[in-house]
């Protein structure tokens, strides 16, 4: 790495700020997706073009690789007979501790919580009234823990699935920096047209411009297009309030990869395209899995996980391409087709990119952890990329714009 672990720690946030005014936030996304502004910076230069053409500027044979999660309708509203509402936002699974188990629950299951309005909510069991399929469901919740994260068991009748029962009763969760309710056209256009495997709480947002007219033209190009899975976290939304990153503490997430794409990674030399940040976050992430397991080949998968300062600590001397093989070999030895672990990597200036060497992704918030990450890959010139979005109209966030990175 460029910088020692004391270096990075000590990066100020406030060196990654800028005037976002509120006019420039997209409320709302484009009729067409793929209408979009694309910023293009290649090698230092920028200018711009549509997203519609994206095909034209990624390289042939390249392997693009994006995030196939689902947002899934994690919030719910429920009043108490006081009057009181209490929100209950379903961040991850706890009992059963997996995505697709819990889902598929028909009775009861456990997520950790965020709690709106907490305080009115000091015991006792949160109930409402549903009706699904033509059939009445009672559903309740009971907080069997408190703290900044709760615990909150929900039961309910009927022997629907618990995917079926958020579709009715959960609102689907839009960034609050959108200023406005959740809309019922949000349910397609905050949605990925590839996404499948439901679990997050925020949409991996770069994905949002993708139509199958630009995913034909990018495989008629022969540009490999592979999924890789990560479930976004409300942590996504987390500003670094400390001055200095050392002091922010980076959210958790799930990650799945396939050992296919592992194998086709190894193949293409451990060299991707990533679409948006969380696709970017999964990729680098492998190298360090990597690592971990080439060193101790009997580690349990329960316990591979990615610290936010792994990348800092200590010598990387395997090359990208031996951590991946070190992966492959060791979900071969156990017969398992699939990854899954933890990642709490901090991409920050002063990091080594390993696997990623192009990026689309969108406009990020002033002082974020996403804006760091794209600091890490093109430098000092993120301030230059945002000055020309900025001076040519371009829209920000979530629902704006698009950018692809090439160094």
């Amino acid at each position: 790495m460029d910088k020692g672990i004391t270096g990075i720690r000590n990066i100020e946030i406030a060196e990654y700020d800028y005037q976002l005014p509120d006019e420039r936030i997209a409320k709302y996304p484009l009729a067409e997706r793929d209408s979009s502004k694309l910023l293009l910076y290649k090698g230092g230069d920028v200018s711009h073009d549509t997203f519609y053409n994206l095909s034209d500027y990624i390289p042939e044979g390249s392997l693009m690789i994006f995030n196939n999660t689902k947002v899934i309708q994690a919030r719910l509203r429920f009043r108490k007979e006081t009057g009181a509402q209490i929100e209950v936002f379903c961040l991850e699974p706890e009992i059963p501790n997996d995505y697709q188990l819990i889902f598929q629950e028909t009775e009861c299951c456990v997520w950790n919580c965020l709690v709106g309005n907490s305080a009115r909510w000091k015991s006792g069991i949160l109930s409402m009234q549903l009706d699904i399929k033509g059939t009445a469901v009672r559903l309740s919740a009971e907080r069997v823990a408190a703290g900044a994260v709760n615990s909150v068991r929900f039961c309910w009748t009927g022997g629907f699935t618990f995917a079926e029962l958020l579709e009715v009763a959960g609102e689907l969760p839009i960034p609050p920096y959108l200023n406005r309710a959740t809309e019922e056209s949000d349910k397609v256009t905050y949605q990925t047209v590839y996404s499948k495997v439901k679990g997050s709480v925020a949409a991996p947002t770069a994905g949002l411009h993708f139509t199958p007219r630009v995913m034909d033209a990018l495989r008629a190009k022969g540009i490999v297009l592979d999924e890789v899975t990560l479930h976004v976290g409300a942590g996504t939304f987390k500003p670094v309030k400390s001055e200095a990153i050392g002091e922010h503490e980076m959210h958790e997430e799930y990650i799945e990869v396939r050992l296919d794409l592992l194998r086709r990674l190894i193949a293409a030399g451990g060299r991707a395209v990533a679409v948006g940040t969380t696709s970017v976050r999964t990729l680098e992430s492998l190298y360090f899995l990597g690592e971990a397991v080439h060193y101790n080949p009997e580690i349990s998968m329960d316990e591979l996980h990615v610290n936010q300062w792994t990348p800092y600590e200590g010598e990387h001397t395997l090359s990208t391409v031996e951590a991946l093989e070190a992966l492959a070999e060791y979900l071969e030895c156990r017969d398992i087709d699939r990854l899954h672990a933890y990642t709490q990597i901090m991409i920050a200036p002063g990091y080594r990119y390993n696997i990623v060497r192009a990026i689309v992704t969108n406009f990020h918030q002033p002082k974020s952890t996403l804006l760091l990450l794209v600091s890490a890959f093109v430098g000092e010139d993120w301030r230059r990329i945002y000055d020309y979005a900025m001076e040519n109209g371009f829209r920000f966030l979530s629902y704006g714009d698009s950018s692809l990175l090439l160094p």
